[in-house]
């Protein structure tokens, strides 16, 4: 690789000093970082140099929580995300139809609605996609936590009458619609979390033959945002093989870490090559569990009722205590970092309590507490009184901070103002020295570091509202947040999240430094270069 070294911009290393004026990168590895007058005494003939120009120089982004082989499989699907009703879903569906001339009995399948923002704020259902009587029809939510079929893919997936309800899930039934009695719990074609994720969930899968550039892509997307350690946040069998297949065939420019599915895939902690170690680009970390649901979907697990609930409904927990304890203690026992989505406060509790009871009951050898580092992916709800137990057992939030403005007004109508105001608790965690990661949880969003940045500074909803702007961060601290907080939840603060002598070469190129700008302007600054060990894997507009 040689020598490259940058100057002549602003150079923000996230450590201390914050800035410096210049970069020697040897080889894959930051060498030297200072003034510029130190550093180019380290220039020979063969150096590159890189002048900056005025522009930022910065760590790479780290991803704290999303889902890559999910991104991957959304890639040939039928985009809904920006749709606002049914009649343009179904129309971009037909669109497809034709277009890609989908024979009768094949599966169509769209990704990203969100029935928050049609007008009548409902969830479709079959009826609203019978209009395709010759293909099953499979749309999911933009959460991925719900989803609808029409009444041919009912069929196909053998959904009827008598099919129950699965733990931590649900069927819609035909039980409320305006008085018909004659199809009486038959399913409409709604889905919810299990009954979606376990069943329906598997029809995303894409062509088999079509997977390896699903991930082509779906990489180039985290690299254009400056991104150069990707997770694969619920990681199952077919998602680990074929990562590793990718990086077999030289696929990964990024670093991946894996998170199997403790309860469905915990066999993949036997794949030694990877465990805890990169092998071509891919490692695993640790496992992943989910404790609830979604709070725009209106089933994140809470300790009060949603805001005008009928029989004071609270949404639901996936497990109970004792299911969730067996859990935790076998990450506990086997040193394995574990993450758990926990969007409710109730199931922050669940998840808090069986983490400090596995915490003092499995120590390490030395009798102290064991250094997994947990971490609460999304803490949308979580309370304060909870965060400040965070720190005795080394967990970190992982918050879904983009909620303020994707979802914040939806929040406002679910949650009341004092609960909605409070979402993605930020500032709290600052101020109680507690080390939080920020992410987008994509394919639920796009993995724009910047965007996230820009809402943890700025807490506006769509409608401009401004939300508890007592839980507004700084820049440079929302930036830690997707850097060197980042680097240290992978356990890789040595090598990762800063610019300084010794770590990797993981950096980005701004088109400008988010500390100089104003805190409404974040989101519009451009990626322009990035660069993992040292070589540049990703320049805008090439």
């Amino acid at each position: 690789m040689g020598k490259t070294i940058y100057y002549g911009g602003r150079i923000l290393t996230m450590s201390d000093p914050l800035y410096a004026e210049a970069v020697l990168v040897e080889n894959g590895v930051i060498r030297a970082v200072g003034n510029e007058e130190d550093v180019m005494k380290h220039q020979d003939v063969s150096t590159r140099m890189v002048d900056l120009m005025g522009r930022c120089l910065m760590p790479a982004f780290l991803d704290s929580h999303s889902h890559i082989t999910a991104l991957a499989s959304t890639m040939g699907l039928v985009p809904l995300a920006e749709l606002t009703d049914m009649e343009s879903v179904c129309a971009r569906l037909e669109d497809y139809r034709v277009k890609h001339q989908v024979k009768d009995r094949e599966w169509i399948i769209g990704f990203g609605y969100d029935h928050n923002f049609f007008p009548d704020g409902r969830q479709p259902d079959k009826s609203d996609l019978d209009c395709f009587s010759r293909n099953p029809v499979l749309i999911s939510h933009a959460s991925g936590h719900m989803g609808v079929v029409n009444s041919m893919g009912l069929q196909m997936l053998g959904i009827t009458k008598d099919t129950p309800d699965p733990e931590g899930g649900r069927i819609g039934r035909m039980s409320e619609k305006e008085g018909d009695v004659s199809g009486y719990g038959e399913p409409d074609g709604y889905l919810e979390e299990s009954a979606f994720i376990g069943r329906a969930g598997s029809m995303l899968a894409p062509d088999p033959e079509k997977e390896l550039e699903g991930i082509r892509k779906a990489q180039v997307v985290y690299l254009s945002h400056g991104i150069t350690t990707i997770q694969d946040g619920l990681m199952k069998e077919d998602g680990f093989r074929l990562l590793a297949r990718a990086g077999e065939e030289g696929i990964l420019l990024a670093d991946i870490v894996g998170y199997p599915d403790l309860k469905n895939a915990k066999e993949l902690a036997e794949q030694h090559d990877y465990v805890k170690q990169y092998r071509n680009h891919l490692k695993i970390g640790g496992y992943k569990i989910i404790l609830d649901g979604s709070p725009q979907g209106r089933t994140a697990w809470m300790s009060r009722p949603y805001e005008d609930a009928e029989d004071g409904y609270r949404g639901y927990p996936v497990y109970g205590d004792e299911e969730l304890q067996r859990y935790v203690d076998t990450a506990y026992r086997e040193d394995m970092q574990l993450l758990a989505h926990c969007n409710g406060d109730a199931a922050a509790e669940q998840f808090l309590n069986a983490a400090e009871k596995a915490a003092a009951e499995i120590p390490d050898a030395g009798g102290k507490v064991k250094d997994i580092r947990p971490v609460m992916i999304h803490a949308q709800f979580a309370r304060e009184d909870q965060i400040r137990r965070m720190p005795e057992i080394s967990m970190i939030p992982s918050f879904f901070a983009a909620h303020t403005y994707y979802w914040g007004d939806v929040h406002l109508k679910n949650f009341g103002q004092e609960r909605a105001e409070h979402i993605s608790p930020v500032k709290t965690a600052a101020d109680a020295g507690v080390i939080y990661t920020l992410h987008q949880d994509t394919p639920v969003i796009e993995p724009d570091m910047l965007e996230t940045v820009w809402c943890a500074v700025n807490r506006i909803t769509k409608s401009g509202v401004r939300l508890a702007q007592e839980e507004a961060v700084s820049c440079l601290d929302a930036l830690k947040g997707v850097t060197v907080n980042a680097a240290f939840q992978y356990h890789e603060e040595q090598e990762k999240g800063s610019i300084e002598e010794g770590k990797r070469a993981d950096l980005i190129i701004l088109s400008e430094d988010p500390l100089q700008v104003h805190p409404d302007r974040i989101r519009g600054i451009t990626v322009l270069e990035t660069i993992k060990d040292g070589e540049a894997v990703y320049r805008k507009d090439q």
